[in-house]
């Protein structure tokens, strides 16, 4: 595929960046992805433990207690434990606050430096997990689990928007969220077979696995290069230019190069760049990068992701039959995000964003008439096994509209939308707002399921509402606009215009 992008000149002109896709992007960007592993191994992975009893009865014996006595009781309130819920969100509380640090790093050090400090503290705290003892240690395990999150979602959608050509960053990008969903299905999967082992230790072997994919991040930063963006912006021009003739697969990088050079003395006129995020021609950035991740959590997906195995038990599955419906949606999470890498470089992002918005609020709704019919709202009611699998087709369903949408969307939009001089701070804005969302709904689902009950998913489903019509109001389209050109798209966008200055064309 010849062309590395159309670059719109001052005038509104397009020219051609040179370049094709060469084979050294590719395995770059999927060395980098291997990112997002980490993410999805340890969401997947602690839903699965916290609905295993040997766990429980170690760590959370109050929890196993009340899940004993839960026959014929009210089903929805039998895991509402705060000390359970701390146990999962922890991570995202150490999540939401290393990645600002993680933002200075990324810009002063480079993408690279802050994935290999995200890959060896996600080591850490996975062997620090495999071998707690008591719940202190498991919370300590977590918090640098989390630390190890923050670095690699900050570093890894930037690394991989700067490093793929204009018309395929959408589909390179989305290997962040495609290892992230394998990851999720993976531990799925082993959760499945570490469960069925006698002795008590299954879920030990569960969390210390966590390591697999942290050793491959950390080994991928160490061989990887860094982007010619960040390289340019530590001064590094003759590096810079040495890699991006290697990805592009071309000696010709002079004209893209030369933009990245302008963009970059742009940016180092800006000495405070969270103080400039905050000035009028970054408004739309900003509303961008608090709106798409905070609804990327509001679609209520880490609910069904975290905590499918405990919601699956309690509709009514077995404790294997549990884990394995969890496995199935994990199954077709994967499947689904192969379905956007294949179309967003072709159709777009925002019809893939209301496609996967009509079908998650469909879904939705679906699934809370059934559960308010047969559980009702004392929780005392059972599923058949054939309502349990409908059920269960209908997160699948869901699962799948996430999956080719707001999943992949949601990190790769505000990857690509901001400016050099702000792209760090950026970044870091939306990773601490998708921790915090992640966390206040971990922090809450269990108390929320208690006593909103069906409710719940008509409440997801109203977010799923409002977030369409943000997409088809205010979220423009971004394919194909090579990164170092975006104000383009919002001086031509019906309401974000007025916030572009006249001469803000070629400063993003």
């Amino acid at each position: 595929m010849a062309g590395g992008g159309l670059a719109p000149t001052p005038d509104g002109e397009a020219k051609h960046y040179n370049g094709h896709v060469t084979v050294f992007v590719i395995v770059t960007c999927v060395i980098a992805a291997s990112g997002g592993l980490i993410f999805g191994y340890d969401i997947g992975v602690s839903g699965g433990v916290t609905s295993m009893d040997e766990f429980l009865q170690k760590f959370f014996p109050s929890v196993l207690r009340d899940e004993k006595n839960a026959a014929g009781t009210n089903q929805w309130c039998q895991f509402d434990s705060a000390l359970l819920t701390a146990f999962t969100s922890s991570l995202y509380i150490a999540g939401l606050i290393s990645t600002y640090f993680a933002s200075t790093v990324t810009r002063a050090f480079g993408r690279k430096t802050s994935m290999l400090f995200g890959g060896a503290a996600f080591l850490v705290g996975s062997a620090i997990n495999g071998i707690s003892m008591n719940v202190a240690m498991l919370i300590i395990g977590r918090l640098l689990l989390g630390v190890g999150v923050g670095f690699a979602n900050q570093a890894v959608p930037l690394y991989l928007s700067e490093m793929a050509p204009a018309q395929l960053r959408g589909a390179l990008n989305m290997g962040f969220q495609m290892a992230t969903t394998i990851g999720i299905l993976v531990a799925s999967l082993v959760n499945y077979g570490t469960a069925k082992l006698k002795g008590g230790y299954g879920w030990r072997i569960s969390v210390a696995l966590a390591a697999v994919p942290a050793l491959v991040m950390t080994v991928g930063a160490i061989v990887l290069p860094d982007t010619p963006n960040s390289l340019v912006e530590r001064g590094l021009r003759a590096e810079a230019k040495a890699t991006l003739q290697k990805i592009r697969g071309t000696e010709d990088v002079d004209v893209e190069l030369h933009d990245m050079i302008e963009a970059s003395e742009a940016s180092k006129q800006v000495r405070h760049p969270w103080q400039s995020i905050l000035r009028r021609e970054h408004r739309p950035h900003l509303i961008m990068a608090i709106a798409i991740p905070a609804f990327q959590q509001l679609t209520g997906i880490n609910v069904i992701m975290f905590y499918a195995p405990v919601l699956f038990k309690t509709i009514g599955f077995g404790n294997s039959a549990s884990l394995m419906s969890a496995v199935i949606s994990g199954l077709v999470n994967v499947l689904a995000t192969t379905v956007s890498i294949g179309t967003v470089d072709k159709f777009g992002r925002r019809i893939l964003f209301f496609e996967g918005g009509v079908q998650m609020l469909v879904s939705q709704v679906a699934v809370g008439a059934i559960l308010g019919t047969f559980f009702g709202s004392a929780g005392t009611g059972k599923l058949s096994p054939a309502m349990a699998n409908l059920v269960l087709a209908l997160i699948c369903i869901y699962v799948a509209a996430f999956a080719w949408s707001w999943g992949p969307l949601g990190w790769l939009v505000p990857s690509e939308i901001f400016p050099m001089d702000i792209r760090s701070a950026g970044q870091a804005i939306v990773v601490g707002v998708n921790f915090f969302f992640t966390f206040i709904i971990a922090q809450l689902f269990l108390m929320a399921l208690c006593h909103l009950k069906a409710g719940l998913f008509y409440l997801f489903a109203a977010f799923v509402l409002v977030m369409t019509l943000f997409v088809i109001f205010l979220v423009p389209e971004t394919k194909g606009v090579p990164i170092e050109e975006m104000a383009l798209v919002w001086k031509k966008h019906w309401f974000w215009k007025k916030y572009m200055p006249e001469d803000h064309v070629r400063t993003a």
